[in-house]
């Protein structure tokens, strides 16, 4: 699949059926969410399109060694979502805000540990050589769409907290294990582009 044929099913896709904000997605929270937003870099390779994806540093007091996308709080000096989603990732990648075609965005997710996320989505334009921020990020990689798309190496389990049912979903990828809002966002992904 091409960059561009991504971006058309992306768009049809949020014109014919927009993604429902009902559970797994969404959740309800007594407590204020904090706002926060992370960028989808969607990137050309010579082997097909791939997902870029950081690992927190094992130092972290909020979800150490987890892997996520680039992204953070939302700032007072951010206009939107996508602004916080492009300088996040410019400051923990290295990835040049105008390296990057935001394409849209998808229903936040709310986590358990009180974050309110919204996915942006964003094409790569040109190759770019990471410049890891170590304070924020231990490593950088990415993953195949084509690994991704196979519904049978996406996963999900049910869990109980507080008396209430919720999935979990879960990703193993080589010697890495994505999971949580990470895991759900991509499952959203997919399920938006390819189902």
């Amino acid at each position: 699949m091409e960059i561009s044929e991504l971006a058309t099913r992306y768009q049809l896709h949020a014109l014919s059926s927009p993604i429902p904000l009902a559970p797994p997605y969404r959740f309800a929270s007594k407590t204020k969410l904090r706002q926060a937003a992370v960028l989808i870099p969607v990137i050309a390779k010579p082997d097909g399109l791939h997902i870029g994806l950081t690992q927190r540093p094992m130092h972290m007091r909020a979800h150490p060694g987890q892997i996520s996308f680039p992204g953070g709080k939302v700032e007072s000096s951010d206009i939107n979502e996508a602004a916080t989603a492009l300088r996040e990732a410019e400051e923990e990648i290295g990835l040049s805000q105008q390296n990057v075609t935001v394409l849209g965005q998808f229903p936040s997710h709310n986590t358990f540990t009180g974050f309110e996320i919204t996915p942006i989505v964003g094409m790569v334009k040109q190759p770019f050589e990471p410049v890891l921020d170590p304070g924020e990020v231990a490593d950088y990689f990415t993953v195949p769409l084509s690994f991704l798309r196979q519904q049978h190496n996406r996963h999900r389990l049910n869990v109980s907290r507080k008396g209430q049912n919720f999935p979990v979903f879960f990703i193993p990828y080589q010697n890495r294990f994505i999971w949580g809002a990470t895991a759900a966002i991509i499952d959203l992904f997919c399920r938006h582009i390819f189902e």
